[in-house]
């Protein structure tokens, strides 16, 4: 019983987490002398041409998500992307990233870089979310996880 009111605490306090992070990372930037970015986390979803897109790409749409998954390595790599990857749902494969960045407009124009996207393979859909859990072990940008 106390498991599950220590699950339900740790699963409703999620937001509360984001904010202590973000206020903290504020406090540390202000002293800086710096005005800290006000970093959101967008979830960008990735939709391929066709569910069958993981078994049946063509040579020239290889070598358009290898473009792709370099772009998003070096997102990574900057801190700008928190996590990513395919989703290998059986009515077709898509996939999943979550961004850093201060508004829509933002995230939007990160998604829309991607030289899959840019080529017209690829589509976006993107979406603000709260992320809850991270592991400590992941990347920092701008003082923000």
């Amino acid at each position: 019983m106390k498991l599950l009111a220590l699950a339900a605490i740790l699963l409703t306090s999620g937001p509360f987490l984001a904010l202590a992070q973000t206020s903290g990372a504020t406090a540390s930037t202000a002293a800086q002398g710096a005005p800290a970015p006000k970093a959101k986390s967008w979830l960008i979803r990735t939709i391929p041409p066709r569910p069958t897109f993981d078994k049946d790409m063509s040579p020239s749409e290889q070598k358009l998500m290898e473009d792709h998954y370099a772009y998003w390595k070096s997102r990574f790599e900057e801190g700008v992307c928190v996590f990513g990857g395919p989703v290998f749902d059986p009515k077709g494969v898509y996939g999943v990233l979550a961004v850093r960045a201060a508004n829509e407009d933002e995230a939007r124009a990160i998604a829309a870089a991607d030289p899959s996207v840019k080529a017209g393979l690829n589509r976006i859909e993107v979406a603000e979310m709260v992320i809850a859990f991270l592991p400590s072990a992941a990347p920092i940008h701008n003082g923000e996880r």
